[in-house]
């Protein structure tokens, strides 16, 4: 067939909104065109699919390619498409069968050799297809960041070349991830508050605010234990309910910095500096 249809997800914040990569390929000059407002790492994509087609063993249509992104109104970043078009280019091509993907979700970066690469912010895009029942195929790479979902329908893969061996029904190294069991034994990096000495007042007060889920506010001239006493709240505060440790994973999935599965369910302290102006505070510059 001529037009493919691949089904992955963008990065919007916390969500990760469906898309449709569409995949038309026709006769005339050959050419190779992404829409759907992608961004600058969006349209070198092209690039990386064709090397990464050419050298995982497959033909790269001599022809006019058109991928659509869709819907058009969403911006797309990053590198998360470069798998679900090359698909729907194998696919639009002759060389795939895509009937396996009507209830998956696709995500990944290429090499150019074919090899998947991860992508940034990969939990919220996990967690909107379980919530939907639909499979995922991901980066191998990231297998540890979905592994506390407790879903059954994450596919991990290496290449280019295992997912579509796997998808056409040949020996292809797409393995099934089960769920992983998480136990609260670990070793807490954060100091501990029976380590404090004096600080009565403090203390209290801070217990207080565990206890009853307030804000506290330490003021003081330098010196006199405020980061020293922050950096120990965490230890007297109680567990974080699923709730609260998904939106805590998310937010660090789509940061700089990754999750680690490990620090799942771990309230996390930070330390913003001092001279850190309020819309540095939320992410701002």
């Amino acid at each position: 067939m001529s037009v493919a249809v691949i089904y992955t997800r963008a990065q919007n914040a916390l969500n990760a909104p469906s898309v449709r990569a569409e995949v038309h390929i026709s006769n005339g000059l050959p050419a190779f065109a992404i829409v759907g407002m992608p961004e600058t790492a969006v349209k070198e994509s092209k690039d990386r699919v064709r090397a990464a087609i050419i050298n995982s063993g497959f033909e790269f249509p001599n022809r006019k390619i058109t991928v659509n992104l869709s819907p058009a109104d969403l911006p797309k970043e990053g590198g998360r498409y470069d798998l679900p078009i090359a698909l729907g280019v194998l696919s639009a091509s002759g060389q795939l069968d895509t009937s396996r993907l009507k209830e998956t979700d696709v995500v990944g970066e290429l090499a150019l050799t074919g090899e998947l690469r991860p992508i940034a912010g990969l939990l919220p895009t996990a967690i909107q297809s379980m919530q939907l029942s639909r499979a995922l195929i991901l980066p191998y790479q990231e297998s540890d960041e979905v592994s506390f979902l407790e879903y059954d329908a994450f596919f991990t893969a290496e290449t280019l070349r295992d997912v579509v061996y796997y998808l056409n029904d040949q020996e292809g190294n797409v393995a099934l991830m089960p769920p992983k069991e998480f136990t609260k034994e670990r070793v807490m990096e954060w100091r501990d508050f029976a380590e404090v000495r004096g600080q009565h007042f403090a203390k209290r007060a801070l217990e207080i605010a565990a206890a009853g889920g307030h804000n506290i506010l330490l003021m003081g001239p330098p010196g006199t234990g405020k980061t020293m006493l922050a950096s120990r709240f965490s230890g007297i505060l109680p567990e974080m309910n699923r709730e609260e440790a998904v939106e805590s994973a998310m937010i660090a999935s789509i940061s700089r910095q990754g999750f680690n599965a490990e620090d799942y369910g771990v309230r996390p302290f930070r330390a913003p500096h001092h001279t850190a102006s309020s819309v540095a505070l939320v992410g701002g510059g």
